[in-house]
């Protein structure tokens, strides 16, 4: 019997209310959350090691409309769909969730993680839901990013190549 791929990564774009009751018992859940414009290998190595500190891996995704009024009208690049099959598809993401909010905040309180993840340029008390995860008894940690990888420095690197 062959596998549907493309069925497979549907599954794993979810809406807060499906995503109660996905989790094992006892199963330890990282949430994380982005824009993932332009993936690259920075975004790569961010998420495989956020998934690393967990069994389950939630990506809260910016919308569309979000996107535009925290990063300008020229973005997002790739649409709300397009990112979310791109995140699905990576083997250690298990679940992503669209937020249309300017922070994720209301969808931290529905999934309730364990481990809330964001980058080393954030300070954890500083960091959107933490409030909620102290709270339950979790963890909040910070990643280095990948040196030299960023979706700015891509978009800049294509605008002065197309000048």
């Amino acid at each position: 019997m062959k596998t549907d791929f493309n069925q497979l990564v549907k599954q794993k774009i979810v809406t807060p209310e499906q995503l109660r009751g996905c989790f094992a018992p006892g199963s330890k859940v990282v949430f994380t959350n982005g824009c993932f414009d332009i993936v690259h290998q920075g975004h790569i190595d961010y998420l495989s090691k956020a998934r690393n500190l967990g069994d389950v891996l939630v990506v809260g995704l910016n919308t569309d409309a979000s996107v535009r009024r925290l990063k300008g009208p020229r973005r997002p690049i790739n649409d709300q769909q397009s990112r979310a099959l791109l995140l699905a598809s990576m083997v250690f993401v298990d679940y992503v969730v669209f937020f249309d909010q300017d922070t994720p905040y209301e969808l931290i309180k529905a999934v309730q993680p364990d481990i809330l993840v964001k980058g080393s340029d954030y300070r954890p008390e500083d960091i959107v839901g933490y409030d909620i995860v102290m709270a339950k008894g979790g963890r909040v940690e910070t990643l280095d990013y990948l040196p030299g990888f960023s979706t700015t420095a891509i978009e800049r690197k294509i605008l002065e190549n197309s000048k």
